[in-house]
């Protein structure tokens, strides 16, 4: 099925209702992934509102019947949508919120926008709202890593999306890399160029980089998204430019080996996989005019099929869970032409406009607009638990206030 139009983003499932069991079953499907790349002989990197017409050979399967956790709108209480802040993201998050913000209140829930981090807590504080659906996009201000997700905890009031961990993990890219690194998850190689790194001057260890990753590769920001910052590199020549736009944007930069394939996208909620989308941009790269203002980028759903299928959920379903994440994401993908997968990142907070990704693949597995922020609202009440809930019970399968030992599994 292929879908016409422009997008950033994620997905949707259901609440469990036995914790043991979600927890066994995604312990094991981290276990069983790493297995599955070593046995395939992955080589590890160094540190290094379209009309859904399915044609009979790529209909997505159904997804289990489900029962809604809440029926009763009045269960949410009142409800902040917090979209805009101050990240380079906000007008995107500003685009989200809006859309998130009238599917609430067409679904009957008390919902009501705030504009930033400062005038959600003064709100909070002054007892205004139940809960939190956070649409913010980025860091320093954008509510995606993981500050707004600790003054939240502090305050023990239950929001949308990964907690602390999750959310500071996945928003930096050079992090993210050495964790799923670490666990033998495949990832490009990269190097990481932290800025004022002592022992050599900016250029010098920018050419070094170059040199240990090989051409062609990416510069990006290590911190943001949106493809913000983002250039495709296929020369030395070009290299200090695109070291350049990365740098006008705050924290470290990275580089990365540019894998050369499709671009794939996987959105999770809870613990279910929607449908992969096999994202086709008009120009060579999807970049953020691609996703947010061009209506020619095509977007296939089911992106693969079949076995691949099968091993694509399986990788991003053990990423998502390696960074802690919890409640909703995007988990975005390079496949080789060689048939590999490789880890880009995890957005935690993804988009919600009209080019979006996660509506896009829930459309396609049958489920509209409105019932897809119901279903992401309904992830906020795991963590009426307590501080810390989402962070404690995380979606790796095991219990941190339980593991003396602070390792994964």
């Amino acid at each position: 099925m292929a879908m016409q139009s422009g997008g950033r983003d994620s997905g949707l499932g259901t609440r469990d209702s036995d914790n043991s069991t979600s927890n066994s079953n995604s312990r094991g499907a981290l276990t069983d992934a790493v297995a599955s790349f070593a046995s395939e002989g992955v080589e590890l990197p160094l540190a290094s509102n379209a009309s859904l017409v399915p044609s009979p050979e790529s209909r997505v399967p159904a997804l289990e019947s489900r029962v809604p956790a809440f029926a009763d709108p009045a269960q949410f209480g009142r409800v902040a949508v917090v979209m805009g802040g101050s990240s380079a993201e906000r007008e995107v998050s500003l685009d989200s919120g809006r859309n998130v913000l009238a599917a609430l209140i067409a679904r009957g829930i008390d919902a009501h926008a705030i504009d930033g981090i400062p005038a959600l807590l003064d709100a909070l504080r002054a007892g205004h709202f139940a809960r939190v659906f956070n649409i913010l996009h980025g860091q320093h201000g954008g509510g995606e890593d993981g500050v707004l997700q600790g003054a939240l905890e502090s305050l023990n009031v239950p929001y949308t999306g990964s907690g602390v961990l999750g959310s500071a993990l996945s928003m930096d890219k050079t992090r993210s890399k050495l964790v799923w690194q670490s666990l033998g998850l495949p990832t490009p190689k990269f190097v990481a160029l932290p800025r004022g790194a002592p022992g050599s001057a900016p250029g010098q260890a920018v050419h070094a980089a170059a040199r240990q990753v090989g051409f062609p590769l990416i510069v990006k920001p290590a911190c943001e998204g949106s493809s913000v910052g983002v250039t495709r590199v296929f020369a030395e020549r070009d290299l200090d430019a695109a070291v350049t736009l990365a740098a006008k944007y705050p924290g470290d930069l990275l580089m990365e080996t540019l894998i050369e394939g499709d671009e794939l996208t996987v959105a999770i909620l809870g613990r279910e996989v929607l449908p992969s989308i096999h994202i086709v941009p008009k120009g060579s790269f999807y970049d953020y005019n691609a996703k947010y203002v061009a209506e020619d980028t095509q977007y296939i759903c089911p992106g693969l099929q079949g076995a691949a299928a099968d091993d694509l959920a399986r990788l991003s379903l053990a990423a998502f869970d390696a960074l802690g994440c919890t409640g909703w994401g995007r988990v975005d993908v390079m496949r080789d032409h060689a048939g590999r997968n490789w880890l880009l990142e995890v957005n935690t907070a993804p988009g919600m406009t009209s080019h979006s990704l996660v509506p896009k693949a829930a459309a396609a597995a049958g489920i509209d607009y409105q019932e897809l922020c119901w279903r992401i609202l309904e992830t906020s009440f795991d963590r009426d638990q307590g501080p810390g809930a989402g962070d404690r019970q995380c979606s790796s399968g095991f219990d941190r206030s339980r593991d003396s030992g602070g390792g994964a599994p």
